[in-house]
């Protein structure tokens, strides 16, 4: 979801590099000491406006987050409620996913979340897709056996075909929901702004859980 320009946040993202790194290629394997402890790192690719990992690392405090986002409007706007929390666990970087593996070690990530990603509903623009094959080797990569990933969307097509794209890979659904919000998860749910919106619609959110054999 493309965001209206913000000229305040590129200025914001320069002037707090302790709290956003840019463009990151130079970080991979020392994520840890950009955080105040030590503990396992969740990521977030395409973190958007930035509620559910704020109320992530706010939730959980023994677990450490990275907020990925390639919008500059959109991680500025993250920015500036982290300059007002001051979260010890959250980090921001910008960057593009594309090339995943080169940002983070081997092993690196605990578990990541891809939340209302993109669609690329063109056949073309399949490769695109964060659940595409080639998606899913460099989360291997960068993952921590066995390899955790949470998928949340209101895209019916870009679901089904994430279904098929993870079994073709050979992982292991831990849970599959039709409706999330109508499930007993529902309670633990911690939604998007993105999420919000749509289910208020009567859109249902589709959600899968799944870890790497």
């Amino acid at each position: 979801m493309r965001l209206r320009n913000k000229p305040w946040a590129e200025q914001l993202i320069q002037e707090h590099p302790e709290l956003i790194s840019v463009n990151p290629t130079d970080m991979a394997g020392k994520w840890q000491t950009k955080f105040a402890q030590v503990q396992p790192i969740e990521l977030e690719l395409g973190s958007g406006k930035g509620k559910f990992i704020i109320e992530k690392a706010q939730k959980n405090p023994q677990i450490n987050y990275l907020a990925m986002e390639v919008q500059t409007a959109a991680l500025g706007m993250i920015l500036k409620r982290q300059i007002e929390l001051q979260l010890p666990n959250l980090q921001l970087l910008q960057a593009n996913g594309r090339d995943i593996n080169s940002l983070f070690a081997r092993e690196e990530i605990t578990k990541l979340y891809l939340n209302f990603s993109d669609p690329w509903p063109k056949t073309r623009h399949t490769k695109r897709r964060l659940t595409a094959p080639n998606f899913l080797e460099q989360y291997q990569d960068i993952l921590l056996a066995p390899g955790n990933i949470e998928f949340k969307t209101d895209n019916q097509g870009l679901f089904e075909y994430s279904l098929v794209s993870c079994n073709n890979f050979g992982m292991k659904f831990d849970e599959v929901l039709l409706d999330l919000h109508q499930s007993e998860r529902a309670t633990a749910n911690i939604t998007t702004e993105y999420e919000e919106k749509f289910s208020k619609k009567g859109q249902p959110i589709y959600f899968l859980a799944a870890h790497f054999k």
